[in-house]
């Protein structure tokens, strides 16, 4: 069996676990523990559920100091930045058990019985989405806890009610291994059982949890060609599973004519502090940068240049992510019509990388052979492009690639002409489009939305924010179902706080066969006149 190594980011020296990698009988038996705990999650409703969140949100408080040390020894990211990713790793574990005691995820429709439709007599159903089962999470690298095996994935999919068999990151196996421990800890101290959560190691677990049938579902944050790969064996299986693959993009910000003559020193320096902003190694990050061919896009692409040769090189998550970043980065600066714009090596010193900023026309980006040049780069690098005008700034976008991201930054002072134009071409390729802001960080909240159309990701679902939790459940309709049989939130029963769709009125607490109320902000029908709503919460 192969030792599971820890490699220090920085010295590049390995550390043996203790761990070796699992075995396919070893994933199989996590995956047969994960069915056998789905009962215990069903049935501890969602707020046993959530309470089962807030436990391992303290753990993983509580053993801060071990997993930011570990992170920080394995991936070079600094014990500020992590101890800030702890906070929000924890945060979103929290949220999304509000999210979950809401109960508006799950989407129920009541329509009652009738014998009288158009179409003759209907029957009572209820529908409401229901969680899948077992599901796999892959982590990523650059964000080995908001990300890792207790990320997003983890929580939303443990809030509704799907075990989670995780596969640690072979980049930080250590903190993988320390906060699958702290997950541990919560969930036995909650009576639950050890299915709730499992943790794999090695690059043949991951094949073998994708292919397993007890697995229902895949989560992935990582690369194209690795997302690629994994979704081929989910759809390949003899019963295919969704996968939902957050892959990583190119994301175009634009930067207007208005904009740039209004303020460009500050925009160029915010544009470069996006782009380093984690030694660059964002799926979010701006990569490439379209300003206007005028004298204040040529004064941003100097400020931007500027900050960029004062920048400090630093250690990239990998030396395999370093090596690839030093080959691809080196082919782009070799293109004909580019020239370094800024180059931030100065004395790197051994296993150190800096920052590479290139030039190019817009109009190269048009040719037939510029993929290079419109390829996600990571690490600390991107191209600017110099649109001549409004048509050939909307055939460059037309180009890119669908991306997570689009960002423009358009006059603040006056209105800006470009500005609707710009944002309907974001929409129509980007899961979020930005204005006067930058793209790098994502927000954990009721309106987010991470991802974006495929090669961006392989569906349109997000895997940050209150909808995540959509991506681990399927619609179940009943049909005249006692009410002994159906789910709680279903039965004729008011469930305070609860919204439900009853015979197409919306309504919050409210009984079945009190129809007729359309219930709007956090107000609930109860007894027949509209009054606040105590039970409803809004997480965050």
């Amino acid at each position: 069996m192969t030792s599971v190594l820890s490699i220090d980011a920085r010295s590049g020296q390995p550390r043996d676990l203790g761990v070796t990698d699992s075995t396919p009988p070893q994933v199989a038996a996590l995956t047969a523990a994960a069915v056998s705990a789905v009962p215990w999650l069903r049935a501890q409703g969602r707020t046993g559920r959530a309470a089962l969140l807030d436990r391992i949100a303290a753990e993983l408080s509580s053993s801060a100091d071990s997993i930011v040390a570990a992170a920080d020894r394995e991936t070079a990211l600094g014990v500020a930045r992590l101890t800030g990713e702890l906070t929000r790793t924890a945060f979103q574990l929290r949220f999304l058990g509000g999210v979950v005691r809401d109960g508006g995820y799950l989407d129920i429709i009541i329509d009652t019985a009738t014998p009288d439709t158009p179409m003759g007599p209907r029957p009572d159903l209820r529908r409401m989405l229901s969680p899948l089962g077992p599901v796999a999470v892959f982590g990523a690298s650059n964000f080995p806890l908001a990300f890792g095996v207790a990320g997003g994935d983890t929580a939303s999919a443990l809030a509704v009610g799907c075990p989670v068999v995780a596969k640690a990151h072979p980049a930080h196996p250590e903190t993988s291994l320390l906060i699958a421990e702290a997950i541990s800890r919560a969930v036995s101290a909650q009576g639950a059982p050890a299915g709730v959560f499992g943790l794999a190691f090695g690059y043949e677990a991951g094949i073998a949890l994708v292919q397993d049938p007890n697995i229902t579902a895949v989560g992935f944050t990582g690369s194209l060609s690795g997302g690629r790969a994994l979704a081929g064996i989910a759809s390949a299986r003899p019963r295919p599973i969704p996968f939902y693959g957050e892959l990583g993009s190119l994301n175009p910000l634009v930067v207007t004519s208005a904009a740039a003559d209004e303020r460009a020193a500050e925009i160029g320096t915010g544009i470069a502090g996006s782009v380093l902003l984690g030694q660059g190694q964002f799926c979010t990050k701006p990569g490439l940068i379209l300003v206007p061919a005028t004298a204040s896009g040529a004064a941003v692409t100097t400020a931007l240049a500027d900050a960029v040769r004062r920048s400090a090189p630093g250690h990239l998550l990998t030396s395999q992510i370093a090596a690839a970043f030093t080959t691809s980065t080196c082919a782009v600066a070799q293109d004909p019509a580019a020239r370094v714009l800024a180059r931030a090596d100065g004395d790197a010193g051994p296993g150190l990388t800096g920052a590479l900023v290139v030039a190019v026309p817009a109009a190269r980006l048009l040719d037939g052979d510029a993929d290079g040049l419109l390829a996600e780069h990571f690490g600390p690098f991107a191209v600017v492009a110099q649109y001549a005008d409004d048509g050939e700034l909307e055939a460059v976008l037309a180009a890119v690639e669908p991306a997570l991201t689009g960002t423009v930054l358009a006059a603040a002072d006056v209105p800006d002409p470009a500005l609707a134009t710009v944002v309907e071409l974001m929409s129509r390729r980007s899961g979020r489009v930005i204005v006067n802001g930058f793209p790098t960080g994502v927000a954990v909240s009721w309106a987010m939305h991470h991802g974006g159309p495929y090669p961006a990701a392989t569906t349109s679902e997000t895997s940050v924010g209150a909808t995540a939790v959509r991506r681990w459940l399927r619609p179940v309709t009943y049909q005249n179902t006692p009410q002994d049989a159906l789910p709680a939130e279903l039965r004729d029963a008011a469930v305070p706080g609860l919204p439900r769709r009853i015979d197409g009125t919306l309504t919050i607490g409210q009984p079945v066969g009190l129809a007729g109320h359309v219930i709007g902000g956090s107000e609930h029908v109860a007894a027949g006149r509209l009054e606040p709503d105590p039970g409803r919460q809004q997480p965050g």
